[in-house]
């Protein structure tokens, strides 16, 4: 088995697409539509396989500003080296993205960092 897709509401559809695009070599599908329902939503595909789905509809509000809620916490997306952690990390900061935690070797031996996406979602940088 594996993880098909996790999806993701948002009020930010277009900026967190080209977040993702941008940073993460995302491929998009063209926007789905229904009109009916207020609902506009991307698939968002990784080289991997693994696919984000983004979606935007009329009613949804943002999050509350709990880290410690229930629900996802993290994505997190492999770079493949440390080296490309860091450089992504900076060229994130450089960008305005803030960085939640720099660059570091976890406890359980993980390097990673942690950025927030435009909707403050953390991603973990992995390698």
């Amino acid at each position: 088995m594996r993880i098909e897709h996790i999806a993701v509401y948002t009020t930010q559809l277009e900026d967190m697409k080209s977040f993702y695009m941008t940073y993460f070599k995302a491929i998009s599908n063209e926007k789905y539509i229904n009109r009916t329902k207020g609902f506009e939503s991307y698939f968002l595909h990784f080289e991997s396989g693994c696919r984000l789905e983004l979606m935007q509809k009329t009613g949804i509000d943002e999050k509350i500003d709990n880290p410690y809620q229930t629900g996802l916490h993290h994505l997190a997306i492999s770079v493949g080296s440390r080296k490309n952690v860091d450089l992504l990390t900076q060229v994130l900061k450089s960008d305005g993205y803030i960085v939640e935690g720099a660059p570091r070797t976890t406890g359980d031996g993980y390097y990673e960092s942690v950025v927030l996406d435009p909707d403050g979602n953390k991603i973990e940088i992995t390698i």
